[in-house]
């Protein structure tokens, strides 16, 4: 799954789910004056195409590869078939998605509420959960799109960061240098979004 592949664009209709296991991958949703900003990540907790089994083929927004990587492909009819059969994949499938609809609000609320810096925190911060290291290949014009904020509103932010010693960065580029001092400057959004991920998962997530 590379960096920037489409997995799937508003209104098509789905023929695959996808289980990143080192990809993440973000649910982005575009409006007509083509600003844009990230509803929520996808990573080796969850799945891509949840709408598949919430009852409809096809989503408004899109799915883009945020971090390059690998992953799971299934088609779409046989995780309907594996849905419909009501055992421990619908009652996994459904936990997940109610933590998938808590991030979605949670991420909507922060990026009305929060500053850029609080915000630009939490998605470095949920970001870092799906990585085994602490760098990120990013641009910051791609995390302001994922904010939908300006770019140099990123830049302020990240350059705040960056004078108290939490992270560093190059074009391309940013490494956390104290994640510790990230919890310390982010929103309650990440723990609430985390907490619920926790409860609802934590059985699987964890083993």
């Amino acid at each position: 799954m590379p960096l920037g592949d489409m997995v799937y664009e508003p209104g098509g209709r789905l023929q695959h789910v996808y289980f990143p296991t080192t990809a993440i991958v973000s649910l982005h949703y575009t409006c007509e004056n083509g600003a844009s900003a990230e509803i929520a990540g996808v990573g080796n907790e969850g799945m891509v195409g949840v709408s598949l089994f919430m009852g409809g083929n096809t989503t408004p927004s899109s799915a883009v590869v945020q971090t390059g990587g690998y992953g799971y492909r299934l088609a779409s009819e046989l995780l309907i078939a594996e849905f419909n059969r009501g055992g421990p994949m619908l009652r996994l499938l459904l936990r997940y998605s109610q933590a998938l609809l808590t991030q979605m609000a949670q991420t909507g609320a922060c990026n009305r509420h929060h500053s850029v810096a609080q915000q630009l925190c939490r998605w470095l911060l949920l970001t870092l959960d799906r990585l085994p290291a602490n760098d990120l290949v990013m641009t910051q014009e791609l995390i302001a799109s994922m904010l939908g904020v300006r770019r140099e509103s990123v830049t302020e932010a990240a350059g705040l960061l960056r004078d108290r010693g939490v992270i560093s960065y190059r074009r391309g580029h940013i490494t956390v240098l104290d994640r510790k001092g990230l919890q310390t400057h982010v929103c309650e959004c990440y723990g609430v979004v985390k907490a619920e991920f926790d409860r609802l998962l934590g059985d699987v997530l964890y083993q």
